[in-house]
């Protein structure tokens, strides 16, 4: 066995032992998506609230708080749904199974800081304190990431890191925090999920962790 042999033998172990402990199907596309969707439903919610955009406080009446929920409960919808027909469509073009051990374990420790964030942040809504709304989105989504990416693709760490980093500085800034979200939620998605697709969906890696 020559050196070249040697070192493609290495590579299959490893790409194996990767798909084994894994999940390596995220679409990039849904990146891309998730990122529009944000930004449309933002759009939407300046509209609803641009009077009040950068006094780093709310006032909302009834039926501007249902709206905005609704947004934001339908960006969440589309993104999802988006996500799981992409991935699950991937992942059969891959071989890999959609349910398995290996997923449940994904999504344990990425549903479990997200859902504490969003019911926290359901409970500061329902209190009308709206000025740290933005910021624990982010940080509480950016904590899930970061706790996932152990399970999947590397890169996803990164784009928790950076949701945090925004998270800590909308806290700082609050007056800024819709267009702290707009950056993280819409940008930062579009931007994270164009990379993820040249690198991995276009171009695919068999070294991709």
């Amino acid at each position: 066995m020559n050196k070249i042999d040697y070192l493609n033998d290495i590579s299959e172990i490893k790409t194996l032992m990767n798909r084994s402990s894994k999940f390596i199907s995220l679409s990039g596309l849904s990146g891309i998506l998730a990122g529009c969707f944000a930004l449309i439903g933002a759009s939407f919610a300046y509209w609803l609230v641009s009077d009040q955009i950068g006094t780093g406080f709310l006032i909302l009446d009834y039926d501007t708080f249902l709206l905005l929920l609704l947004d934001l409960v339908l960006v969440t919808l589309l993104s999802v749904g988006s996500a799981i027909y992409l991935t699950t469509k991937k992942a059969k073009k891959n071989n890999q199974k959609i349910w398995d051990s290996l997923t449940r374990r994904l999504l344990f420790n990425f549903l479990v800081p997200l859902l504490a964030g969003g019911v926290y942040t359901l409970i500061i809504l329902m209190q009308e304190k709206y000025g740290q709304t933005a910021a624990l989105m982010l940080l509480f989504y950016g904590l899930a990431l970061f706790n996932a990416s152990k399970y999947t693709i590397g890169d996803i760490k990164y784009l928790g890191i950076i949701q945090i980093i925004l998270g800590l500085l909308c806290a700082l800034v609050p007056k800024y925090g819709f267009w702290f979200w707009v950056l993280g939620f819409g940008v930062m998605h579009i931007i994270y999920g164009s990379i993820m697709f040249y690198k991995y969906d276009k171009k695919p890696n068999k070294n991709q962790i």
